[in-house]
């Protein structure tokens, strides 16, 4: 592992950190905040997914969450979106696609599935490889995320309930399939065979018999993105007579940026910290 940086905050450690990836073949980046409990005792461990063009450093540095992490005890892992380097595909012009935008899902087509395998990378890669590394009670995981992480996060809680053991998300894509920014991507990453897709889209997978305990939904009114892209009414309609539990906040003026996020992270974290014990 390779430290890129470590600062002291609220008593914790806030770290950036690469190693190589053999799920994404080349080196990945992911921040970590271990807050001061670790060191005497392992704690509960939240995965953050973030969304579109983004790193791990939009949300470590914009979403406000080290004092409250400090204060609960929780460690905070934010790892990178997408496969980064210069031999990994691309496509310049098109922010929906490529680096910054893995869509948390693992690639079957050329040239994306030689380094796109960010599913495999979050639910199996990383925690093995950080676990080694940080004070974690693996007994005791969480994940959340935002936009396309908030669609992350929602398809790895829903695909494994019995690792994680609470799920939020901020303004999620909660049916990427059929969202506009999204359903370029996936046909290139999985090909033109829609069935292929149901596996990484939240409501696909509730219709098709998935099922997780409760989920934490805040939603912007405001948000440019709400009609097009995000609509988390088809989840809560999916959901329905599933025995799932939905608590979805519709929020008035807020929109889709980290001005959003900040102000509801201390809500996310402490219904998280309520779940993982």
């Amino acid at each position: 592992m390779k430290i890129i940086s470590q600062n002291t905050a609220f008593g914790g450690m806030q770290g950036v950190f690469s190693h190589d990836s053999a799920a994404c073949k080349g080196e990945m980046t992911f921040a970590v905040y271990v807050p001061p409990q670790a060191i005497s005792e392992p704690r509960p461990v939240l995965w953050y997914l973030s969304g579109l063009t983004c790193t791990h450093a939009n949300v470590m540095e914009k979403g406000e969450y080290r004092r409250m992490a400090s204060e609960l005890g929780l460690i905070i892992v934010c790892p990178d979106t997408s496969p980064r380097g210069s031999d990994v595909p691309d496509e310049l012009t098109n922010w929906q696609m490529g680096k910054g935008a893995g869509f948390y899902l693992d690639a079957t087509e050329t040239p994306w599935a030689e380094h796109y395998h960010m599913y495999t990378y979050i639910t199996e890669e990383l925690p093995a490889f950080a676990s080694q590394h940080f004070r974690m009670d693996m007994s005791r995981q969480g994940i959340f995320g935002h936009s396309m992480g908030g669609h992350g996060a929602m398809t790895m809680a829903l695909k494994n309930p019995e690792r994680f053991k609470s799920c939020s998300a901020f303004a999620p894509i909660v049916e990427p399939s059929t969202a506009d920014w999204s359903v370029g991507a996936f046909e290139k990453y999985l090909g033109p065979d829609k069935s292929n897709w149901r596996q990484y889209d939240a409501c696909a997978l509730v219709k098709d018999g998935a099922r997780f305990p409760e989920f934490l939904i805040d939603q912007g009114k405001a948000d440019g993105f709400l009609e097009s892209g995000l609509r988390p009414w088809l989840f809560e309609e999916a959901a329905k007579g599933t025995g799932i539990g939905l608590t979805l906040r519709m929020h008035e003026r807020y929109d889709h940026s980290y001005y959003f996020i900040s102000t509801f992270m201390d809500d996310h974290l402490k219904w998280h910290a309520e779940r993982l014990g």
